[in-house]
């Protein structure tokens, strides 16, 4: 008769019965669900940016290292060596950005004003004296073109070399104010009806026709169009004097 050893089973324990399967299969098997388990996570939908492992070469490691456990493939998977780097990403898009030439602000930004242009050159002041010999009609012709490219008066001045007054005046138009507003607002030109021009005589009377006697000098203005505009020889002389020919000459420069 057969004698049989029963061990004693502890208390709050129950026996646990065997696996049928032998522990050399069981290896194998869990080896070969590893591997099918990370070849069908690399088929999916992938998730990875560029750079990241192939499935083949996943598949091939699995495939050499043999039997492994879940934790060890999940962790080669999730390596940060086989994603490419944020920062490299970041620097890569910022290079192939294109770059402003000019900030808003910048081409917004108000253009500087122009300057103003330069002042007139003053007109030519003629000095002293009647020059008998100048053909008076073309000087007045000369003043007139004058005046109309640049918009001044045209300022006339019959007298004689032996006249005393034309001399007390050509001493104030000498002086350097008059001489800056002569020069900013008139083109003088001095006429001599001294002598025995008949021709100076003829235009004294186209542009002061009032006949009689002249009191020299005889100042007449003009605008651009050769229209008159004063006549001493109707209104009277103003003083010879730098307060009365410049108070004059600021009247009619306008």
């Amino acid at each position: 008769m057969t004698s049989r050893i029963h061990r004693p089973v502890r208390a709050g324990h129950a026996a646990q019965p065997r696996s049928a399967t032998p522990l050399g299969v069981r290896l194998p098997l869990v080896a070969a669900a590893v591997v099918a388990a990370g070849l069908c996570a690399a088929c999916g939908p992938s998730s990875e940016s560029v750079g990241s492992a192939s499935p083949t070469t996943l598949g091939q490691s699995a495939a050499a290292l043999g039997p492994a456990t879940p934790s060890a493939f999940a962790s080669t998977e999730a390596s940060p060596s086989a994603s490419a780097s944020p920062s490299a990403s970041a620097t890569t898009q910022a290079s192939s950005s294109p770059t402003p030439s000019r900030s808003k602000s910048a081409s917004m930004a108000p253009k500087p004003a122009r300057t103003s242009a330069a002042p007139a050159t003053p007109a030519r002041v003629p000095g002293p004296g009647y020059d008998s010999s100048a053909d008076g009609q073309k000087q007045v012709d000369a003043a007139l073109a004058a005046a109309k490219a640049d918009g001044r008066m045209v300022l006339l001045d019959f007298g004689a070399n032996w006249c005393g007054n034309c001399k007390a005046a050509d001493k104030v138009f000498a002086q350097p104010q008059t001489t800056a507003i002569l020069g900013a607002s008139y083109h003088l030109v001095k006429i001599d009806i001294g002598g025995n021009s008949s021709a100076n005589s003829a235009l004294l009377r186209k542009y002061s026709p009032g006949g009689g006697t002249y009191t020299m000098p005889v100042l007449v203005v003009l605008n651009s169009s050769g229209k008159v505009r004063t006549d001493t020889h109707t209104t009277g002389n103003p003083s010879l004097t730098a307060e009365g020919i410049n108070a004059f000459l600021r009247k009619w420069a306008a």
